[in-house]
């Protein structure tokens, strides 16, 4: 479990910390999330995906030959946004890692969570540590374990969180 510290300086009086359980609950539930990496030559670049969390991680595919595949082989470290773009409820903010997936009973395990999630449309074969399909060719998959993440509530009561995790 994750250490729970509240940002008073951005929270109201009367907030308190929100509890990971409920920021890994957003995790699992959204539907769209925003990847943000970095080009080689320093510049952000922000997309959106779906991804599936499972394992204690946030996972997403993309092409090994689009700009974020790209960026995460010459910098893997990343952060991944969800929530709304109204004035409340949860946005959590996750730090970490993309280490790419390739063990294939794992990316079975995840092809089976993608379908669950968002339907047939996303079904996925595995093939030679990858994913495939037939519209899409193969696309690598990425494993993102937090580092830290921050939980943004919003409405009434607004709070920052952070959450920060145990190292390997």
């Amino acid at each position: 479990m994750p250490t729970t510290e509240l940002d008073a300086r951005y929270s109201s009086e009367d907030a308190t910390a929100t509890a990971w359980d409920e920021g890994r609950a957003e995790l699992e539930r959204a539907e769209l999330y925003w990847l943000s990496t970095v080009r080689p030559d320093g510049r952000p670049h922000v997309t959106p995906l779906i991804a599936v969390w499972m394992d204690d991680a946030l996972y997403f595919s993309t092409g090994p030959q689009e700009r974020k595949a790209r960026n995460l082989d010459a910098n893997p470290h990343c952060v991944l946004t969800t929530g709304t773009n109204r004035n409340e409820g949860l946005d959590v903010v996750l730090e970490g890692r993309a280490d790419r997936v390739t063990d294939e009973g794992r990316l079975k395990r995840l092809a089976d969570a993608f379908v669950a999630k968002y339907g047939e449309e996303w079904r996925f074969e595995v093939r030679d540590g990858a994913f495939w399909q037939s519209a899409g060719g193969t696309a690598w998959v990425f494993a993102v374990a937090p580092v830290k993440a921050f939980g943004f509530g919003k409405g009434d009561v607004y709070s920052q969180t952070r959450w920060t995790f145990p190292g390997p």
